[in-house]
């Protein structure tokens, strides 16, 4: 009996990513202008971000199907396989409710189905854990187990370089974002502990950002036996502008792990964003 792992678009693997580490990803959609794309097989990080940026009308992002979930959950009963789905926040997304549809239609009890309390880098530090503990031959129950203690020990934080799409996508008045562009307001976020984005404080200009950052991670220190990712939407300039800050501050993690996130979080955000993901 082996183990699957299941994990959705929003943990914004590559396709050589998924088929390295034998991990099943079942893929959110996206919509602009009535025009709808499989996030990851039919639209790249790179293409999103482009039409994000040419396309007036806001996207739409819509979690699967239950019938997307069903297929891997029956496919598993049938091999007799244990799933461990590793999927993004609820509170984000109603792609654990797809799920738990899924399992329920599947009549099939050896489905694991973990809400990350995350998002894009912080479901794959997750994920990669389940990995690395398959691979070790540890059971089902162990992994789940171990996956739920360290979800609350990851840590989100971002950047944004524009409040264009929080006003876009209704979390900025207009006459909010005209001011903040005026005074170069730049929002600091974070993904609460319940799974949620707040915004964590507001910063005039970039260079304020990354110092309230790097401040974050002095006193809240990353544990180094996980990975710090460095992520960025489209454009790298201020991810790289953030990581040599760091250094600047004798802040060093080992060798930068900087990814692209994809339109799940980056709808919101916008291009130009940076951040960190981390292990308490």
């Amino acid at each position: 009996m082996a183990i699957r792992i299941i994990t959705d678009s929003a943990a914004d693997y590559s396709v050589k990513e998924l088929e390295k580490r034998n991990v099943t990803c079942v893929p959110m959609s996206v919509t602009f202008d009535d025009v709808t794309y499989l996030d990851g097989v039919d639209l790249t990080k790179e293409e999103f971000f482009e039409l994000l940026i040419s396309q007036n009308e806001f996207p739409t992002t819509s979690q699967p199907s239950p019938t997307s979930f069903l297929d891997c959950f029956e496919e598993a009963k049938r091999e007799g396989d244990t799933v461990i789905a590793v999927l993004i926040s609820g509170a984000l997304s109603g792609t654990i409710q797809s799920a738990m549809l899924a399992k329920s239609m599947a009549e099939y009890e050896n489905i694991y189905i973990i809400d990350s309390k995350t998002a894009t880098l912080g479901m794959r530090i997750l994920v990669d854990r389940a990995v690395v503990m398959r691979e070790q031959g540890c059971e089902a129950e162990e992994i789940v187990e171990e996956l739920e203690r360290l979800k609350s020990r990851i840590r989100i934080y971002a950047g944004l370089d524009t409040l264009e799409y929080l006003c876009k996508g209704g979390r900025l008045s207009k006459y909010q974002a005209n001011i903040g562009n005026l005074v170069n307001l730049k929002p600091v976020v974070k993904v609460t502990t319940e799974g949620g984005v707040e915004v964590y404080s507001k910063q005039i200009g970039m260079r304020h950002a990354y110092k309230q950052i790097a401040k974050i991670m002095e006193e809240d220190r990353p544990d180094e036996t996980y990975p710090v990712y460095y992520l960025y939407s489209y454009d790298k300039k201020n991810c790289v502008g953030f990581i040599q800050s760091l250094q600047k501050k004798g802040l060093d993690f080992g060798t930068p792990k900087i990814r692209g996130i994809g339109p799940t979080i980056g709808a919101h955000i916008g291009p130009g964003s940076f951040g960190v993901v981390y292990v308490k």
